[in-house]
C-alpha cells in the first residue's frame, strides 16, 4: 500500500510537536499511523506481531521560509567591483 504524506522539518518551532509533522496531502489530517497498519491486516479481531517496512521516497521539496538576504544584482555588482580591487592592490 503506498500513501503520500506531506512532511515538514521545522526545527525552530516553538513545540517540540510542530518540529516535525506528517500531513495528509488532501484533508491536512495527521495520519494515524496504527490504523494503517490495521487495514493491511484486516478486520479479525486478535493480537499481531507484525513487521512494518517504511520506505520514504521524496517526490518534490519546497524551499524553507528562509531570512537568508538575497543579493540583487546591485549588490554583486558592487561585491564584484570590491574583490576587483582588492586583487588589483595584491598584484601591484
Amino acid at each position: 500500500m503506498t500513501k503520500h504524506y506531506i512532511l515538514s522539518v521545522d526545527p525552530t518551532a516553538k513545540y517540540d510537536w510542530d518540529r516535525c509533522t506528517l500531513r495528509d496531502p488532501i484533508t491536512a489530517n495527521r495520519p494515524d499511523l496504527a490504523e494503517l497498519i490495521a487495514e493491511a491486516v484486516g478486520e479479525a479481531a486478535g493480537s499481531y506481531l507484525v513487521a512494518v517496512n517504511i520506505e520514504v521516497q521524496v517526490l518534490e521539496q519546497t524551499a524553507p521560509n528562509s531570512q537568508a538576504k538575497r543579493l540583487v544584482p546591485s549588490d554583486l555588482d558592487a561585491a564584484v567591483r570590491s574583490q576587483r580591487v582588492q586583487l588589483e592592490e595584491l598584484a601591484a
